[in-house]
């Protein structure tokens, strides 16, 4: 069975896709998207997801080419069309096709592509044992807060972190900490979950919300605040978020242990709550 995906409005088999080069996405990265994890056919969190995608064509200027109850329509349809109960949307709008030029061509129509696969959750074992990161330098753009399809800075550091065998990079910039190159970071310290705030240096992550959300809900302490680098360093417990990952213990970073060396007894019970939540979003009717 062919894995289909929606461009333009049609659905087609992947391999019959096709996208002019002169698109703005190809020549330019000029184009946001979107990743939706979906479990049991249900898409997880879409009025965030939806807000979020608002945000970024805005951020960039570009008018939203759909309204939530077409995306709705469109993402539990292409969900509809390809097997498997747990998939993950991605979705991608760019500003169209035109001749090469900086500035923001006129009467240009969007591009819209999207496109499912399966949801690979992080193995159990991960999770039990935790998982190793290292650190840079974020010298990414300064509006981190767009999800644009412009990730080359991301991909480099990624790929750094791949090299030598870890699961993440986390970033710290002028001696605080941002976010993963995909992914939110937290770090505990005496009990106390710490969080950098949303800002145009970090992606505002829907697992972040749902994290701190259940944190709050069950009476762990939070700060929502900038996280100095030394305390990321000499922290109890860290954390990585994301729609694919959802909450993983960083159990070593740069080589040295995190705390003790083992997923913390306050990552065991997010991670807990986390999966709770997750079957509630599941039992709910499609």
């Amino acid at each position: 069975m062919s894995d289909i995906v929606y461009l333009n409005g049609e659905f087609m088999p992947l391999e019959d896709a096709r996208i002019p080069v002169l698109d703005r996405g190809f020549i330019f990265g000029d184009g946001v998207y979107e990743v939706i994890p979906v479990y049991s056919r249900h898409p997880f969190r879409l009025p965030e997801h939806l807000r979020r995608l608002q945000h970024s064509l805005e951020s960039i200027r570009l008018a939203n080419p759909l309204n939530d109850g077409e995306w709705t329509r469109l993402m539990r349809e292409i969900v509809a069309r390809n097997a498997g109960e747990d998939q993950y949307i991605y979705l991608q709008v760019t500003r169209g096709v035109a001749r090469r030029d900086h500035a923001f061509p006129k009467g240009a129509k969007p591009t819209i592509f999207m496109m499912t696969s399966p949801l690979v959750t992080p193995p159990a074992e991960q999770v039990k044992q935790g998982v190793m990161a290292i650190t840079a330098n974020d010298f990414r753009w300064l509006r981190c807060d767009v999800k644009s399809v412009s990730l080359l800075a991301n991909c480099l550091l990624r790929q750094q972190a791949v090299d030598a065998g870890a699961v993440e990079m986390i970033l710290f910039r002028d001696g605080y900490l941002t976010e993963g190159s995909a992914s939110n970071v937290f770090a505990v310290s005496k009990g106390h979950l710490l969080a950098p705030p949303k800002n145009h240096l970090v992606l505002p992550g829907i697992t972040y919300d749902v994290v701190l959300e259940l944190a709050q809900s069950n009476g762990i302490a939070c700060e929502i605040r900038e996280v100095a680098e030394a305390e990321v360093r000499q922290a109890d417990e860290i954390w990585v978020t994301s729609s694919t990952k959802e909450v993983l213990a960083v159990t070593q970073l740069d080589g040295k242990p995190v705390g003790k060396g083992v997923p913390g007894p306050l990552f065991q019970r997010i991670h807990e709550l986390y999966q709770e939540y997750k079957r509630s979003v599941m039992r709910q009717p499609a």
